[in-house]
């Protein structure tokens, strides 16, 4: 009896060996995605939100991230995915008023994986801690930033997303300058850091260099990845400036330009998602 109980337990412990293999695997990992879903209330034809909002869920259901970051999201777009994708929680308030109104730089986070500790939006001007125009910038802009705790609160993160200024170079420049410095002040514990958004700049522009010894890119550093462009003005350009940096993470495992269609649309946004595994 003895012998055969011991000969079950064994048996047991294999079988829950690819298992327990799969969880620690989804543990040590991270998988982040930053996506410019394209503002709901341009005039866009046939590519406008209403046609093209299925899209945006059955990309997030397919990926199942353990958090991303949107830009241009009004807020009934926001509301859209917290219905559709209940498993997430939603945190983020509109650049022009602080609460509602305007693009949102949401965050999304898996609820039942990770608590939260503490977030914040500020905006990229001289005055960050009110709604502001920044410089030479033709938009207000924001950064949404976070700090996550794993449910067995054995690891900690933080969190940051924004949309730079297609317009004004100083607004791109300091408004990055200023997320460093906000990084930098913020993460006293030297926690593991990812950054997230639509930059408006291609890989070698200068404004990119506040980030050099800071930060990696996951496109650039990642030992699977792709040099897609992820602007694609609805099938008309290609452009690299959707971002995911990092740092305090072990390596990026994984950088993926998400060009495919989903929902049967041509289209899911005038960009394409990009994604990243990150492990720590």
């Amino acid at each position: 009896m003895k012998k055969t109980y011991l000969l079950l337990a064994a048996i047991s412990v294999i079988l829950m060996m690819p298992v327990l293999s799969s969880c620690a695997g989804r543990n040590s990992t991270l998988k982040v995605i930053s996506y410019n879903i394209r503002m709901g209330a341009a005039d866009d034809g046939d590519n406008s939100w209403e046609l093209r909002k299925e899209a945006s869920t059955a990309m997030i259901e397919e990926q199942q991230p353990d958090i991303f970051g949107l830009q241009e999201a009004y807020d009934y777009q926001v509301k859209y995915l917290e219905e559709t994708c209940p498993q997430y929680a939603a945190i983020g308030v509109g650049r022009d008023d602080g609460v509602s109104l305007g693009e949102h730089m949401e965050i999304y986070y898996l609820k039942d994986k990770y608590n939260l500790k503490e977030w914040g939006t500020y905006w990229l001007s001289p005055t960050p801690d009110s709604v502001s125009f920044g410089w030479d910038a033709a938009c207000r802009r924001t950064a949404t930033w976070c700090l996550l705790e794993s449910k067995d609160g054995k690891r900690h993160f933080y969190y940051v997303n924004t949309h730079l200024d297609h317009v004004g170079v100083e607004a791109r420049i300091n408004g990055l300058a200023l997320i460093v410095s906000r990084i930098a002040d913020m993460n006293k514990e030297g926690w593991p850091m990812v950054l997230t958004g639509d930059f408006n700049v291609q890989q070698d522009d200068p404004c990119l260099l506040a980030l050099d010894g800071k930060m990696l890119s996951a496109r650039a550093t990642a030992k699977k990845t792709d040099d897609k462009g992820s602007y694609n003005g609805w099938g008309k350009t290609s452009q690299a400036i959707d971002y995911i940096f990092y740092s305090g993470f072990s390596k990026a495992v994984s950088f993926e330009t998400l060009d495919r269609q989903y929902a049967g649309k041509p289209f899911i946004s005038d960009h394409y998602p990009v994604v990243a595994v990150l492990k720590f």
